[in-house]
């Protein structure tokens, strides 16, 4: 029998610049296959995963396990994290990290976690959409078992009234597993930590029932292992979870008498069979995904933004709900001034969205500018607002990714709306570009984008030109020819992908092999019916009726177009993500 494997111990540096902390187990093929990675549940950290580089009988693959931020031997108060979506991207991060320090894309990886790992892994999956190679899930934590009647509630409460606090797990070791040994070395071990942040459980309940509810976004291959006797989550939403699959590969499996240690239960054998078998069995095909290109002719998303096109009977419950929200927004319009610009020019303009950009609540009397705040609180601007920033961000690292090759920036925004978004991240960039190039489809856009360009003084370098973002030939002919090609919040508002998929081809003829698009998406959003019922559009008032395209059939558009994405953000409720692209040779 071979020796046990012993693991190298390693940090790497997350997207925030924090040193988290990983176990590594080289593969004992002279050739490796790929990679394993690990994800460990609540509390935990990865050496409680040690076990299965050796129980998992696949020697010719490498082993990674990362601990959590506040987990193990990473930094970081014990449970707590920033956010979920920092703890998502810390997943990422280390992706990336295994590829570029270990040789190990992600199409040979696959990715096995447990408990509240499953849960970050089924979110970074659903709102990344990475290549990998296949996902197994055991016992995710889709819903806790609070016991304490209305606790979530409570919760909710205590932490808006009094800021962060923590909780414990009072989970006996004996209601995890029925192995002995994992009992002993449970209650024994110094790196668990029983604490929890409210912060996180309660992110961690919204994050999976946005995840459940859209699961069909998932089209990675994947296992679900489900344990019979788990007294620390609920089945119901796990079953739920694993119907709405979008992935055609597929399986489940019912542990009977398992506990809520799935791959760690004193018969795990059982659940570690199935998850070989299934890594051999993906592995011993090429990579391959469905192509969703064509979704916007069918598909949950189609059928989802058809339902919303259709007109409510005006006495049905909904249409009186609906058409008194509109009213209650015309009456708004007459105080707030965001919501008479939206009525005026369309809650998805140019002008809309470069008044929630500067979020200076405005309206006639002090009633207005209350009434303005609110609007301008909503969650759908927030988002907006976190999706400039994060704009801003990738910006500024596609000009360093330049820079540090010596090329000087050459940006094409081909819908740059007022341009405030490119405009602001060059104030404060120390290497200005050769050239801006803002185009946009409105007159008003154009004039207002060009007075930004002089009321920041750039006008030595950039230009606004009114132009059309769909016309191929034309964004293919553009001179200088970017590095740096810019798309935001433009493909969102048009659901036909043949449209986006022309746009997207000018913008692969017009950038020079090794330069970076940057492109938006909306894979969910939690305000599409409001949206729809009671907002306007900038198309002569029409309903604003939006179809979603999942993170994973907007990155299928982009690689049609000659790019590879190499970098993604996206806000802390899943709605806007930013992605950077490099064009291939």
């Amino acid at each position: 029998m071979n020796e046990p494997r012993e693991p190298l111990e390693r940090t790497f540096s997350s997207h925030d610049e924090t040193e988290l902390f990983y176990r590594f187990w080289p593969a004992r093929a002279d050739t490796p296959r790929g990679a394993v990675v690990l994800l460990h549940r609540g509390h935990e950290h990865s050496g409680r995963l040690a076990h299965l580089a050796d129980e998992l009988d696949l020697p010719s693959f490498a082993f990674f396990a990362h601990d959590a931020r506040g987990h193990g031997r990473s930094p970081g108060p014990r449970g707590f994290s920033p956010s979920l979506g920092a703890s998502v991207l810390d997943v990422q991060s280390f992706i990336d990290h295994i590829e570029a320090a270990h040789g190990v894309p992600q199409e040979r990886v696959a990715v096995v976690a447990q408990s509240v790992g499953a849960v970050v892994a089924a979110t970074w999956v659903h709102d990344f959409a990475p290549r990998i190679r296949c996902l197994v899930l055991a016992s995710p934590a889709f819903k806790v078992r609070l016991y304490v009647p209305l606790a979530r509630p409570g919760l909710a409460l205590m932490h808006a009234l009094r800021g962060n606090f923590f909780v414990n797990s009072y989970v006996k070791a004996r209601f995890l597993t029925h192995d002995p040994a994992r009992i002993a070395s449970y209650d024994a071990d110094p790196l668990i930590s029983r604490p929890i942040s409210v912060n996180i459980l309660l992110a961690l309940y919204k994050a999976a029932e946005r995840i459940v509810a859209d699961a069909q976004a998932i089209v990675v291959p994947t296992q679900l292992l489900i344990s019979g006797n788990d007294w620390v989550v609920h089945r119901r939403p796990q079953d739920a979870f694993y119907e709405s699959l979008g992935s055609t590969m597929r399986e489940r499996h019912l542990l009977p008498g398992f506990y809520h240690d799935t791959l760690g239960e004193l018969d795990r054998r059982q659940a570690t069979d199935k998850v070989r078998d299934f890594i051999r069995r993906l592995f011993e095909l090429p990579p391959e995904q469905p192509d969703l290109r064509g979704a916007h002719r069918q598909g949950p998303t189609k059928e989802e933004a058809d339902a919303l096109a259709v007109p409510l009977p005006w006495w049905s419950p909904r249409g009186l709900y609906w058409g008194m929200t509109r009213a209650s927004l015309r009456v708004g319009g007459l105080l707030s001034d965001g919501l008479r610009l939206g009525h005026e020019t369309g809650f998805d303009s140019g002008s809309t969205l470069d008044y929630v950009y500067r979020n200076e609540p405005s309206g006639r009397t002090p009633l207005g500018r209350l009434i303005d705040r609110v609007y301008l609180g909503s969650l759908g601007w927030r988002g907006i607002r976190q999706r400039k920033r994060n704009l801003e961000h990738t910006l500024k690292g596609a000009l360093e990714r330049l820079a540090r090759r010596g090329e000087s920036a050459r940006i094409l925004d081909i819908a740059a709306g007022h341009g405030r978004y490119v405009l602001e991240a060059l104030a404060d960039c120390e290497q200005q570009p050769e050239s801006v190039l803002l185009r946009d489809y409105s007159d008003v856009n154009v004039e207002s984008g060009t007075a930004l360009i002089a009321e920041k003084g750039l006008d030595a370098i950039a230009a606004f030109v009114k132009a059309d973002a769909f016309d191929r030939d034309g964004i293919a002919a553009v001179r200088p020819r970017p590095n740096i090609g810019i798309v935001s919040g433009l493909y969102e508002l048009f659901p036909d992908n043949d449209l986006v998929q022309r746009s997207l081809d000018g913008l692969g003829a017009a950038i020079e092999a090794g330069g970076y698009l940057i492109y938006t998406g909306q894979p969910w959003h939690p305000q599409l019916e409001m949206i729809a019922r009671a907002l306007t559009s900038h198309r002569e008032g029409a309903a604003w009726v939006m179809r979603r395209r999942t993170q994973a059939e907007m990155d299928q558009l982009v690689a049609a177009a000659g790019f590879r994405k190499i970098a993604q953000r996206i806000d802390e409720w899943g709605i806007f993500t930013v992605s950077l692209a490099q064009r291939l040779g």
